[in-house]
């Protein structure tokens, strides 16, 4: 049974890269000439003083490429269920790469976190879930994920066209060449995928060297992820979830999974309702019950205003967890092997 696993897991896999293959044989260089793409040229002009003829060669070089609006169309988080994005993440494999992580770069992580006050966990889970630590980063180059998806997903076109604005300022404020860097299908760069709106707000050098360098250096990378948080407002050592159950107090039916992006309880309000959960938290602290759907049923969650900055880095209760527990199985597992 684990070979054949094994063999329809190679099989599907294969299927996956031969369709993205056949779809990017159909990648089409964007028009520079088109409307829209001409009043993109136009503002980069107007606005951000960009040499017309150096953009439109830069622009000539981006690919729109079908495999990146068919993945931007099915993310995980909208099909699966907790249970099965879980275990993408949570995984031996993973936390063993992450407790070496942090064992290899401890000096650094202990001084970012001092300085911040952004927990070593926290960083190490965000970096864990992302790229599994920089090992899976990306193969598509930002320029294409950007281009199309600005140009060619009128969905979302407008927060996309936003970001290719902010990619090509980057490149030419970092002085990268702006058809190098590489991501994921969405435009998210380097080991702790910022967004070029991120890089560019959040991103810093932790090193001194003068560069951010998010695609090399763990310094930078940490430092950035902390940064992150802090300027969202992350509370050094508050809660960041509590298990919940519902008791007979509760009324109403059992609440359904849905992805609730801020607290509008508190910890008090939450527990009048019937909600039972352990908290060191004050009364009036904020607090949301957040549902699941996990592998035996129903699994409730109360999450505290540090898991909902955690939100602002992705947009999914889903992921939010996984990297908050992530982060705690590492360390738990660096905490037993230190002692």
């Amino acid at each position: 049974m684990k070979n054949r696993t094994f063999a329809v897991a190679a099989t599907l896999l294969l299927s996956i890269a031969c369709a993205e293959s056949a779809d990017d044989l159909d990648a089409a260089k964007v028009d520079v000439d088109s409307p829209q793409v001409v009043a993109f040229i136009d503002e980069m002009v107007s606005d951000h003083e960009f040499d017309r003829d150096a953009l439109r060669g830069v622009l000539s070089q981006a690919a729109i490429k079908p495999s990146i609006i068919r993945k931007i169309s099915s993310p995980a988080e909208r099909t699966l269920t907790w249970a099965e994005y879980r275990k993408i993440f949570i995984t031996k494999e993973r936390i063993n790469a992450g407790v070496t992580f942090w064992r290899e770069n401890l000096e650094m992580l202990e001084r970012i976190s001092k300085e911040s006050g952004v927990s070593i966990e926290m960083i190490v889970g965000i970096i864990g879930v992302e790229t599994y630590f920089g090992r899976i980063t990306g193969n598509d180059r930002v320029l294409d994920a950007l281009a199309t998806l600005a140009f060619e997903y009128p969905k979302r076109a407008r927060f996309f066209r936003n970001e290719l604005v902010q990619f090509l300022i980057l490149a030419r404020e970092e002085g990268l060449d702006a058809t190098t860097p590489t991501g994921s299908y969405a435009g998210a760069m380097g080991r702790p995928q910022f967004m070029p709106s991120s890089f560019r707000a959040y991103a810093v050098d932790a090193t001194g060297d003068g560069k951010r360098d998010i695609w090399n250096d763990w310094a930078d990378v940490s430092g950035s992820v902390a940064n992150y948080f802090l300027e969202h407002g992350w509370r050094t050592g508050e809660e960041v979830t509590a298990r919940a159950t519902l008791s007979a107090q509760w009324k109403g039916p059992v609440p359904k999974p849905r992805n609730t992006l801020k607290a509008a309880d508190t910890v008090e309000s939450l527990s009048k309702k019937g909600v039972v959960f352990a908290t060191d938290l004050c009364a009036d602290s904020k607090g949301e019950l957040l549902t699941y759907e996990g592998n035996d049923g129903a699994e409730h969650w109360v999450g505290f205003h540090n898991f909902f900055v955690i939100t602002k880095y992705n947009r999914s209760v889903m992921y939010a967890l996984a990297a908050h527990q992530l982060g705690q199985e590492i360390a738990s597992k660096v905490a037993i092997h230190a002692s």
